[in-house]
């Protein structure tokens, strides 16, 4: 039975072009779009077998390689420059104290403020550090995330030791999982997406034609955000004001708009978005808010009739309409930025996976050819191919007739592993195929350490019925000692590795639990079928 359900599992795999577009067909039927070209890819492969593969990884199929280092110091200036305004209300709440408070120029990594009642400075002081929170501590010892120091009149906020350890954890566990939704989205097969050290993240996406076309959908942290519109200018060098900032226009070369700092709402709000098309057919993108910022956008928009706003992406302005009527609902669409159906498709998939908290640094970059992939499923074949008709001819030579059982059970075998890594949906490298080739050359011990039983057994003149039962009853011990001690070498280098350490003790692992199985029951199944049949002397 077993045999019979693992078989089928295995099968896909030798014909993997048909069964692949029969896959990517059916991806897309379920979403609900269809045509008379993806019924015919989807009737490719039968819809009541098996359909699903092995994948191959990077190293088999080629790909893209990427290194990317996450700029977490943006994170910690981020977090200064939201701060900012709450620290200004606390101390304007006590005015008569502490006098007028002016924020000065200070590194990305500090908060300056100046007061201007030099009497006031320790009130100021108090109010800005009781404005901390607390935060988790790897020693255990109570931490806040800020500290604040005051020289004369001069207050001076920082982020802590600990709430930099704390933000920098949440900002590259974020990073991971968003990185992770966009190449999900786009459809790729099976990426590699793990940390690397304290800042950096390893990216590998088989099956693409470049690395380019990773950059270019990691590249953009897609940081949407409404901002208010102060007034147009063409002079980027122009001051804009305290809280306002310059940003330049997508669609216009040259213009500039001078903006509020702080958004009306963000992109972090958005609930949904996806390609549109306006009034006049061209791509767009609508997008969908919550409730709550719903709520806060058509406050602004009654309120602001007859102003304009900007759209801003990536501190690029991609438009600034004027409100003509209060926009109630939280719907609106993004017209502009000389859109085409594909970038207005990758926006909305940036949109709907989430901004990157922080910048992106690609340190290493490399497109693996799927030309090498071929090569290595080449070698990887040949070198299966030749390990397997050597072990056939020697088990032949050396038991006769139970070593063709024994090969036949070894054929069983690699086609259970196939079938195993299909069902949990492995992804198979060239340390995966060595992992197999090695199966095949141990695939045949347990058998080995039979048959010489047997042999033995047939010495002492208890018959060959008795001799078969006692030869796999007495080598049953020896055979599960020795595959338990590799298997569990497959766990720890399973466990501890990473990558093609990983995929060699995945194939491993499993051929040892095929091989076992294939050993004592498959062989053991044919030998007694034939014994009953034959009943030789």
């Amino acid at each position: 039975l077993t045999v019979i359900v693992g078989l089928p599992f295995a099968m896909p795999n030798g014909f993997y072009g048909r069964v692949e577009t029969h896959n990517d067909a059916m991806a897309i039927i379920e979403t609900g779009i269809t045509n008379a070209e993806l019924e015919a890819d989807a009737a490719e492969w039968p819809d009541f077998l098996p359909s699903s593969l092995v994948n191959l990884g990077l190293d088999l199929r080629g790909g893209a390689h990427l290194l990317v280092e996450v700029q977490v110091e943006d994170v910690h200036a981020s977090f200064l420059e939201g701060f900012w305004p709450t620290v200004r209300d606390a101390l304007a709440a006590e005015r008569d104290t502490v006098g007028f408070v002016t924020r000065e120029d200070s590194p990305p990594t500090e908060l300056r403020i100046r007061i201007s009642q030099a009497d006031g400075a320790t009130r100021a002081f108090e109010i800005a550090r009781g404005l901390a929170s607390p935060v988790a501590s790897f020693t255990g010892a109570a931490a806040t995330n800020i500290d604040v120091r005051l020289n004369g009149s001069l207050l001076t906020i920082t982020l802590s030791e600990a709430e930099i350890v704390a933000m920098n954890e949440r900002t590259i566990m974020q990073t991971l999982e968003i990185i992770r939704r966009r190449i999900d989205e786009v459809g790729t097969r099976e990426p590699t997406i793990q940390r690397q050290g304290a800042e950096r993240i390893l990216v590998q996406v088989p099956g693409v034609g470049s690395a380019n076309e990773i950059i270019e959908l990691l590249g953009t942290t897609a940081q949407l955000t409404f901002n208010p519109v102060v007034a147009p200018t063409a002079d980027p060098d122009q001051n804009p004001g305290t809280g306002n900032v310059i940003l330049p226009s997508l669609d216009t070369p040259g213009q500039f708009f001078i903006v509020e700092r702080r958004p009306v709402v963000t992109g972090e709000d958005l609930e949904n978005a996806q390609l549109d098309f306006d009034q006049n057919g061209r791509p767009a993108v609508s997008f969908r808010f919550n409730t709550s910022a719903a709520r806060e956008f058509g406050d602004y928009t009654l309120e602001n009739i007859g102003s304009p706003f900007a759209i801003v992406l990536d501190s690029e302005v991609i438009s600034a309409p004027t409100i003509q009527s209060h926009i109630p609902g939280g719907s609106g669409q993004i017209t502009g930025g000389n859109f085409t159906v594909e970038s207005a498709t990758n926006l909305a998939v940036l949109l709907r996976a989430g901004a990157l908290p922080a910048e992106l640094t690609f340190l290493e970059e490399r497109t693996i050819g799927p030309e090498l992939g071929a090569d290595s499923i080449a070698a990887g074949q040949i070198a299966c191919i030749v390990a397997g008709i050597a072990i056939l001819v020697y088990m032949i030579l050396s038991y006769g007739l139970f070593g063709l059982f024994a090969n036949v059970a070894l054929v069983i075998n690699v086609g259970l592993i196939f079938g195993l890594l299909s069902i949990v949906g492995a992804t198979l490298t060239l340390p995966g195929i060595a992992g197999i080739v090695l199966t095949i050359g141990m695939a045949v011990d347990a058998n080995v350490i039979v048959f010489e039983r047997i042999r033995e057994e047939l010495r002492t003149a208890k018959g060959p019925a008795r001799a078969i039962e006692l030869g796999y009853e007495k080598a049953l011990s020896s055979i599960i000692d020795a595959n338990i001690t590799t298997f569990i070498t497959a766990v720890i280098l399973f466990t501890m590795g990473s990558g093609p350490v990983s995929g060699f003790a995945v194939t491993l692992g499993f051929g040892i639990i095929t091989s076992v199985f294939t050993a004592i029951f498959v062989t053991r199944s044919l030998i007694v079928v034939w014994f009953a049949r034959t009943r030789p002397k």
